[in-house]
């Protein structure tokens, strides 16, 4: 990017690439056959982690001894436990369930012969959880993938999710005299054949009805992208306009839900000209698209057009997830490039840094990523299906044993999508090329953070980025750990307000005031302030109860010009909320 100027010149086309058909040899045809009965995990890189764990404790007497002696122990507090009479008093179990584990919270559990079968859990939980940690020699790596995949086959075997062992079921079953077995057979059955036909869930709220209603325009539209313009909802908004980038991974409406937490809503009635960019859902007539294209059909685009159309010298900007990811790439180009048209950057749980990306670190390797592309190559794209399997292990609890013992179990099926649910259900596709890149350069190579990621041929370096920047982290966030997006503080030369809000990746983000039991940090760190850790800085920062929404916005405001009289809206080229978005 190279200023205004660059409006005027045609996008660079990507690289030729192989056809999907030509990129199926002999060798990805078996790897991708051996994947599939895995459900899209590489056989390999679980062998080799298999191998490792196994052979290095093999070779480590003085753990295997502490193991043993970890096992005798707990073998003799959970026999004095029974031998007692399971009491219900805390002090008197010999281990209590960790913080969030919602499991064993039904009365039943304090009760033998179910309280007996908690703490067998519990123990064997603690112990296997050890037996696959701090193994001498062991890649710190295979030590972390061998604990969560130790956690996952034990979360599959919890007393919990069977009718006999779960005090919970069992009682709704003779209260309800089996009508609760009867409604899970059915939700079982049907959850069944709508996975044999391929079919997904529906999403319960419609598009442009129920969620995505707020009034705009769209005023731009390429092969990748509609940009939405949103209509002002005050008589002065000020001068700079705000571009939101969303992560293409789902559709762009998590920030335009329902008309009470409409982070687009809440943003125009606080005196802002908002812009959204709407990503299309590609097929695999879209498969050589790459993170260049995304660049240049994206935040270029959107940013040359709203330039263009509204005379505004300088435009905020905000991205969400992957598309902060994309957006600090477009911010370091441009500061590259003598490119000064930004006013700010809003990274909303959106990592530059993916040395320490959290748990789902854990299925990106060289062999796991191999294993995507064998797949991609056949279909073009990466299916949201074979994307959700790997989140949704990332917290199984609640994403797949709790939801199946609630619905096969409880018979509980008559609960209603709410809007954060349905916008779950409208999933996307990734383009192969892309998506091949993104887990490449960023997961594996960490090319962004390096300084290594190119740009027109070119690397950029996130140190070049001088503009006010506002992050914003959750503290239970799976998929973009605070720790790790806090690390925009540390690779940019800029001031940085940083946020840390409760919730997970998405709740925290759509946090809009009058929310109940929301609360937040918040602490400025200028570039030439002494460099904090994020423990230090969460000691430093200011806790606040409510949204942290209010606070972005005087921010915003103190980064802008005064108000002036909003522009009249363009016709544009149809309604928000577009039409890509309604593309399945």
């Amino acid at each position: 990017m190279t200023g205004p100027s660059a409006a005027q010149k045609s996008p660079a086309p990507s690289p030729a690439r192989p056809s999907p058909a030509e990129n199926m040899t002999q060798d990805r045809v078996l790897r991708r056959t051996l994947s599939m009965q895995t459900h899209g995990t590489s056989p390999m890189a679980m062998l080799t982690m298999w191998n490792d764990w196994s052979l290095h404790l093999a070779t480590a007497p003085d753990k295997q001894l502490a193991l043993a002696q970890k096992a005798q122990k707990h073998w003799t507090a959970w026999l004095r436990f029974v031998a007692q009479g399971c009491p219900a008093e805390p002090g008197s179990r010999p281990i209590s369930p960790k913080k969030g584990d919602r499991r064993f919270g039904h009365e039943g559990w304090t009760k033998a012969p179910f309280a007996a079968m908690e703490q067998a859990f519990l123990l064997a939980e603690d112990f296997f959880d050890y037996a696959t940690s701090d193994i001498p020699g062991l890649a710190p790596s295979h030590d972390q993938a061998m604990t969560f995949l130790m956690r996952q086959m034990l979360d599959a075997m919890a007393p919990s999710n069977y009718l006999a062992t779960n005090p919970e079921a069992v009682t709704r079953t003779l209260e309800s005299k089996g009508r609760n077995l009867q409604r899970g057979s059915l939700a079982l059955l049907e959850d069944w054949r709508s996975a044999v036909k391929g079919q997904k869930p529906r999403p319960a709220k419609r598009v442009g009805k129920d969620v995505a209603t707020a009034p705009g325009k769209v005023v731009f539209r390429n092969d990748l992208i509609e940009l939405i313009r949103y209509a002002p909802t005050t008589k002065k908004v000020r001068p700079e306009p705000l571009l939101i980038l969303p992560a293409w991974i789902m559709k762009y409406y998590i920030l335009d839900l329902s008309p009470e937490n409409s982070m687009v809503r809440y943003l125009t009635a606080q005196g802002f000209t908002v812009f959204m960019i709407s990503w299309r859902n590609p097929d695999a007539a879209q498969a050589g698209l790459g993170m260049a294209d995304y660049l240049e059909q994206g935040p270029k685009a959107a940013l040359d057009h709203i330039v263009s159309a509204t005379g505004a010298a300088k435009v905020h900007t905000a991205g969400y997830c992957l598309g902060g990811t994309l957006l600090s790439i477009a911010a370091a180009a441009m500061a590259r490039d003598g490119d000064d048209r930004l006013a700010s950057m809003t990274l909303l749980t959106a990592q530059t840094d993916f040395s320490e990306a959290g748990e789902l670190m854990l299925f990106i390797n060289e062999s796991q990523v191999s294993v995507l592309e064998d797949i991609m190559a056949r279909q073009g794209y990466l299916d949201s299906s074979q994307m959700m399997g790997a989140f949704q292990m990332l917290r199984s609890n609640d994403l797949v044993w709790s939801r199946m013992v609630r619905a096969y179990l409880l018979g509980e099926t008559d609960a209603p999508m709410n809007d954060l649910m349905s916008w779950n259900a409208d999933t996307t596709r990734m383009p192969a090329r892309m998506h091949s890149e993104y887990l490449r350069q960023m997961f594996l190579n960490n090319d962004l953070a390096c300084g290594r990621y190119p740009v027109d041929g070119h690397p950029v370096s996130l140190r070049d980025i001088r503009l006010p920047v506002f992050g914003v982290g959750t503290e239970s966030d799976h998929i973009a750990p605070w720790k790790s997006v806090f690390k925009i503080h540390s690779l940019s030369h800029a001031d940085v307000t940083f946020v840390l809000t409760n919730g997970g990746h998405n709740a925290g983000v759509i946090s809009e005031p009058g929310h109940k039991r929301r609360h937040f940090r918040i602490h400025t760190t200028r570039d030439k302030d002494i460099t904090l850790s994020p423990d230090d800085w969460r000691d430093r920062a200011q806790e606040k109860d409510g949204s942290w929404w209010p606070s972005w916005a005087v921010w915003l405001a103190e980064h802008s010009g005064p108000p002036v009289t909003a522009q009249k809206m363009p016709a544009g080229l149809c309604d928000a909320p577009g039409t890509y978005v309604l593309k399945e």
